[in-house]
């Protein structure tokens, strides 16, 4: 990876996601985004019990792309302790919410996902949420993949949550399907489902039909990401 691709790319993440205007149809009050992130939520819980993960006190855990904090105030409720918890972001404006919304403790900095500025094996989680779609640049996208590799102690896990399609009204997301990540994480056991109906859809029927909705949801065929885990093959000697 060049260093002017991935400060083209980081330029154009900065341009498209620092003047979104999009910001009701993720409003809390809505019913389709009440369905998809409470679906989301549950299935990374699902995936870390799977990974044999029942407590997370212990864990010291970073989020790449963390936005305004959401992700990072929900591992708070689910008992990752405020100061082993990190988040960075690209954009700084972001950060600013998340300071104002996350318990104290938690660290923030503004940073790339792909020269992370923290020490090999530093993490015991990982967690990216819709950021490697973002990305376009399929060598920054390995880059970022070897980056999050790097910081995760060697029985780590990512915690993976992203669209495994294309979304046709959207060009500046490309999908991460099972082949992506076998090739960004080779040799790792990949343990991801199909969750979220797909956005269009249960924007439309949660606040119409929610019970409709929410039978939907469990159909993985109109499904439209992966939530799960990664973790490396462990070597036998």
């Amino acid at each position: 990876m060049t260093e002017s691709s991935a400060r083209n790319e980081e330029r154009r993440i900065r341009r498209v996601y620092a003047g979104r205007t999009d910001t009701a149809k993720y409003s809390w009050f809505s019913s389709g985004q009440q369905l998809m992130m409470h679906g989301a939520a549950r299935a990374l819980l699902e995936a870390l019990r799977r990974a044999g993960v029942s407590r997370l006190d212990g864990a010291r855990v970073l989020e790449i792309g963390c936005g305004g904090g959401h992700w990072l105030r929900e591992l708070v409720q689910w008992g990752v302790r405020p100061d082993h918890l990190t988040g960075i972001d690209l954009i700084a404006e972001r950060l600013v919410d998340a300071r104002a919304r996350c318990a104290p403790g938690v660290r923030l900095a503004a940073a790339s996902a792909a020269a992370l500025p923290f020490a090999d094996g530093a993490f015991d989680i990982v967690l990216q949420s819709t950021v490697l779609t973002s990305v376009l640049d399929a060598t920054v996208r390995q880059r970022i993949a070897a980056e999050m590799m790097r910081v995760l102690r060697a029985d780590g896990l990512v915690l993976w949550y992203d669209f495994l399609v294309d979304n046709p009204s959207n060009r500046n997301v490309r999908g991460v399907n099972r082949r992506e990540l076998s090739r960004l994480y080779p040799g790792w056991r990949v343990d991801v489902r199909r969750v979220t109906l797909a956005p269009p859809v249960a924007r439309f029927l949660a606040p119409r039909m929610w019970t409709l909705a929410a039978t939907l949801s469990a159909l993985p065929f109109l499904c439209t990401h992966y939530a799960g885990t990664l973790r490396r093959v462990a070597r036998e000697w």
